[in-house]
């Protein structure tokens, strides 16, 4: 899924220490609002159909287009889109969680740990740093187009090892979003890009997640 941080429509500047940590703790409430979110929508979806998830995730992904319409003019309206992608992308994914949590639950908590480490790490490194990481992000995003059609080649030919590449190749690319998600948070001026903000950096651990439920789901094969 790709980053919607990638579109930047608020300008950096100089920021108060105040309004950082008010924007910070702003944004790091959301991600934890929509990831109750999405864990509430994987767990009422675990009985659904992978073909059903589909429909959730196009749903899911037309909430992410709408904030961008709605962020500058409603504030409750796109905390409310936030609030139903987090759910839907739940709903989404609630096939493919149900079946490794039956099949494969140490993969499960491996990527859990995993993830968490490398978006502390990446995030970490991504706030403190004072190298502009834009131009970096542009060439990460058509990264991840060339990896998407990678993926899809996978589909059909048979690469050795093409799974793990996928993914690592994955990591790679989403450090760099997750650095530059952080960096924004740290130099965004608009309090109203807090919900946007939340939506990206959701979205990076949500793809670290699932790539590196695919490195540990074939290491313990």
């Amino acid at each position: 899924m790709s980053n919607p941080a990638l579109y930047p429509g608020y300008g950096y500047g100089t920021v108060s220490g105040a309004q950082t940590r008010t924007l910070f703790g702003q944004t790091m409430w959301y991600v934890a609002f929509t990831a109750g979110l999405f864990a509430g929508g994987a767990y009422l979806g675990r009985d659904l159909s992978y073909d059903l998830g589909i429909v959730w995730f196009i749903a899911a992904i037309a909430c992410l287009i709408a904030m961008r319409f709605t962020v500058r003019r409603s504030s409750q309206v796109t905390v409310g889109l936030l609030a139903a992608f987090g759910l839907l992308i739940g709903l989404a994914m609630a096939p493919v969680l149900a079946y490794y949590a039956g099949t494969n639950p140490h993969a499960l908590w491996s990527a859990g740990g995993a993830t968490a480490l490398f978006i502390a790490g990446f995030g970490a490194a991504g706030y403190a740093t004072n190298r502009d990481l834009a131009a970096l992000a542009r060439i990460a995003f058509f990264a991840l187009i060339a990896l998407i059609i990678f993926g899809i080649v996978l589909i059909f030919v048979n690469i050795p090892h093409g799974a793990i590449i996928y993914s690592v190749i994955g990591l790679v690319i989403f450090a760099v979003f997750t650095m530059f998600d952080f960096q924004r948070l740290r130099r965004s001026k608009d309090i109203r890009s807090a919900p946007l903000l939340a939506a990206s950096i959701f979205l990076d651990v949500l793809n670290v997640f699932l790539f590196f439920l695919r490195i540990f789901a074939r290491g313990s094969n």
